[in-house]
């Protein structure tokens, strides 16, 4: 008799960890399939609230930063400290996700180490998922279980997805970084205690680059979604140019994967499939924070599928995408129109870069990062802001800056 779940979850990543820990913890019978070894190139940045929105310990922080430097393609820096306090939680994948899923383990969740290769069905409908155990050689036979929910959060290439959701192509960023070593406190001009945003069309003609603190370790990346464009050399210059090259910091791993741009317009089948995190496209624009939505996006996920289940009501599971975008939809629609303007070409960035020098800005950002929303305790901070950015939008259409490219970018943002 083949095995049979009440769910099964595929990707053990931030958003698959966290369906599987709280459908176990509801008492249900959960498997949870992860292909080990696989690690999503990553700042590693969370805000205070993630902490405590899904119990996770301090002590899971590697470092925490208190600023972020943002530097212009003319080499401009501009500070943002964070203020009152405040701080950028930073973590480690390799750490952090392992500790996620050995803890829905230890609720309850049946933890198992293999690749999900297909979505079959039995006599009577009921889903199939068909895996390779890790080790497994191709041609050896499948081991299959039945379910009735499947929850996919493996990634922006999704085969949950592909097996089971409208064909949909979600635009992407390329990302690729190096974890090297480093002192705690920092190397040369690269603090411990800052997040540093390089806005440089050398490293990144589209998106941008980061140096970020991991305690002993620095995360050093970036990310494109224009063809071509060499990411290991571009992270190769960065570390040269910031003397963090492998004769200084050695490196310890390397890792690369593709980062969704918005949200699916489907997230599940209408009976008994629905997905999360990368796989429904949950990365914000902009600023590419996806640990965060993620295990929101997961949640969501888990309790539409315990819902539908309870009710055996399968509309249920369209409430997951429903109550994200309700939640950050507003955030990801500007983020997004941030993105489409203001990194189309350098001379869009430099300004960019020169309005975060506005401590209006600076102060509604970190609200707005830390509380997951559009901050509204000051109404006419968002009137100057709104001028502000007026003004710089109407600069650079009469003067050209980035017109060059506003053809496509306006491509982009509409898909």
């Amino acid at each position: 008799m083949t095995e049979m779940f009440d769910m099964v979850v595929v990707g053990g990543g931030p958003s698959g960890a966290t369906a599987a820990n709280d459908l176990a913890l509801a008492g249900f019978k959960v498997m949870l399939l992860d292909r080990m070894g696989r690690i999503k190139p990553c700042g590693g940045a969370v805000p205070p609230r993630l902490l405590k929105d899904f119990d996770v310990p301090l002590d899971l922080l590697c470092t925490t930063a208190n600023s972020a430097r943002m530097i212009s393609p003319t080499d401009n820096k501009v500070d943002m400290p964070v203020g009152e306090g405040g701080w950028v939680g930073m973590v480690d994948r390799d750490v952090f996700d392992e500790w996620l899923r050995v803890r829905a383990a230890k609720n309850g969740a049946d933890r198992r180490d293999g690749t999900f290769e297909a979505l079959e069905r039995d006599a009577d409908g009921t889903a199939v998922v068909a895996y390779r155990p890790k080790g497994a050689e191709r041609g050896s036979d499948l081991i299959k279980v039945r379910t009735k929910m499947l929850i996919g959060c493996d990634g922006c290439n999704s085969s949950v997805a592909r097996a089971a959701l409208p064909e949909e192509t979600l635009p992407f960023v390329a990302a690729y970084h190096e974890v090297v070593e480093s002192p705690p406190e920092g190397f040369g001009d690269f603090a411990g205690n800052r997040c540093d945003v390089f806005y440089q069309g050398k490293h990144s003609p589209d998106f941008y680059a980061w140096v970020f603190p991991h305690g002993d370790k620095t995360s050093i990346g970036t990310g494109s979604a224009v063809q071509g464009f060499e990411l290991r050399k571009a992270v190769t210059a960065l570390r040269a140019e910031l003397n963090m090259g492998e004769d200084t910091c050695k490196t310890v791993r390397v890792e690369g994967a593709p980062i969704p741009l918005r949200p699916r317009k489907k997230w599940d089948n209408g009976k008994d499939v629905v997905v999360a995190g990368d796989a429904a496209g949950t990365v914000a624009p902009a600023s590419g924070e996806g640990i965060f939505y993620a295990m929101t996006a997961g949640r969501e996920a888990a309790a539409a599928a315990a819902e539908a289940v309870k009710s055996g009501d399968p509309s249920k599971l369209g409430l997951a995408r429903k109550r994200f975008l309700k939640a950050h939809g507003t955030v990801f629609r500007v983020l997004g129109i941030m993105q489409w303007w203001w990194y189309r070409s350098d001379t869009m960035r430099e300004k960019f870069v020169k309005l975060c020098m506005d401590k209006d800005i600076q102060q509604l950002t970190w609200e707005a990062y830390m509380n997951k929303e559009l901050a509204r305790k000051k109404p006419m901070a968002h009137v100057r802001i709104f001028l502000k950015d007026s003004v710089e939008l109407v600069t650079g259409i009469l003067s050209g800056g980035g017109a060059r490219e506003g053809k496509n970018a306006g491509k982009r943002a509409q898909n």
